[in-house]
């Protein structure tokens, strides 16, 4: 199965619903085996002495969607024995996707202990009761985008106007926060309800179609459909994703626990950025092997995800960092979303900021 788009949960956590939603996740989890993927006390705290007889035991971690390329720095992480040299016995990667309960639901059930999501999603509900953190993220910059033809180019948001763009019902909030950020009004363009499959824009149904940089603009061209495309993250969108969340529990009575974690994922992602043919390999042989990934498109998938993961910061400061600036700007970019939250609300890069304090050589 080729991930085309990862849906933002509606609204995007419905914060109504989200602490209802939560105490019925429990159930929903266990129905997806995720209980039998990480027994009962995975997820909370070490007393120093595990089962497994490591530091650290056993931990679940939810994965924002299925397992492909989009993961292969926890791939890494678990092949080579970062995980288990960081005091972990086994840490158990949960597939996400559609049909899976979203990471903040599993952090307030307590049935994983740390997730990848994004600030938009974490954002509602840490405002709707649930102690969260995002302490670090993987995405610099998020993968959406407008993909157009490229024959009939849309190069910026204003060559949106007049033009039919398909949007996902569940994509709806973003775009709308796109249009904001850049002067404009949703009658501004035709917006088209659309699936995830974006073969109306080959059809030339539609002029544009909102998608993930790293998947649909490669989907098509192997197709043979000449695109282009444009980043949300370029036109007033600067959203991180990929972010690692955790409660703010972990952070204060884990720190180690989380630091350990954090070194290891790192080590992972550095090898995924020098080695990215050969975390498509882990993605298509062995951790995705049931999605039916193609390797070439996974290879250029991980290509095109690395200018998302390094920046100049991360160069200075390491993988997952954040400045403040950046923060910053995700905290503006969620305004723009009707999403008003403070800054230290959402993030704490203390504990990261601390490892990479302590072990520089992990820059």
């Amino acid at each position: 199965m080729t991930r085309v788009i990862r849906p933002v949960p509606a609204n995007p956590v419905n914060r109504r619903d989200f602490l209802r939603y939560s105490a019925l996740a429990g159930a929903a989890l266990g129905g997806a085996g995720l209980l039998a993927a990480c027994g009962d006390d995975s997820a909370g705290p070490s007393n120093g002495t595990t089962p497994d007889g490591s530091k650290y035991g056993t931990v679940a971690i939810q994965l924002s969607w299925l397992k492909n390329i989009e993961f292969a720095g926890e791939y890494f992480a678990d092949a080579k024995g970062y995980y288990r040299d960081a005091g972990f016995g086994s840490v158990n990667l949960v597939a996400g996707g559609a049909a899976s309960t979203s990471v903040e639901a599993g952090l307030g059930t307590g049935k994983i202990w740390l997730g990848m999501s994004a600030p938009q999603t974490t954002a509602p509900a840490v405002l709707e009761g649930l102690p969260a953190k995002i302490v670090g993220t993987t995405f610099q910059k998020n993968p959406f985008c407008i993909v157009s033809s490229a024959a009939e180019p849309i190069a910026t948001p204003q060559d949106m106007k007049g033009r039919k763009i398909g949007v996902q019902d569940t994509n709806q909030l973003i775009f709308n926060a796109l249009l904001s950020a850049n002067d404009m009004k949703p009658a501004d363009v035709t917006i088209v309800p659309a699936q995830f499959d974006p073969t109306p824009l080959a059809n030339g149904e539609v002029d544009g179609w909102v998608s993930y940089v790293t998947n649909e603009p490669i989907i098509l061209a192997a197709k043979g459909f000449a695109n282009t495309n444009f980043l949300f993250a370029d036109y007033g969108l600067p959203l991180v994703a990929e972010t690692l969340t955790v409660k703010q529990e972990t952070i204060d009575s884990e720190r180690d626990k989380l630091k350990a974690f954090l070194a290891a994922e790192i080590k992972g992602w550095r090898d995924q950025v020098a080695h990215p043919g050969e975390g498509a390999r882990l993605a298509v042989e062995v951790y995705g092997k049931d999605q039916r990934l193609d390797l070439e498109e996974q290879t250029k998938s991980a290509i095109a995800q690395n200018d998302l993961i390094v920046s100049h910061d991360t160069r200075v400061n390491g993988l997952f960092s954040m400045t403040d600036d950046l923060i910053a700007k995700n905290i503006e970019a969620l305004a723009k979303a009707k999403i008003d939250i403070k800054a230290d609300q959402l993030f704490d890069l203390s504990v990261l900021r601390e490892l990479y304090t302590e072990q520089p050589d992990l820059k």
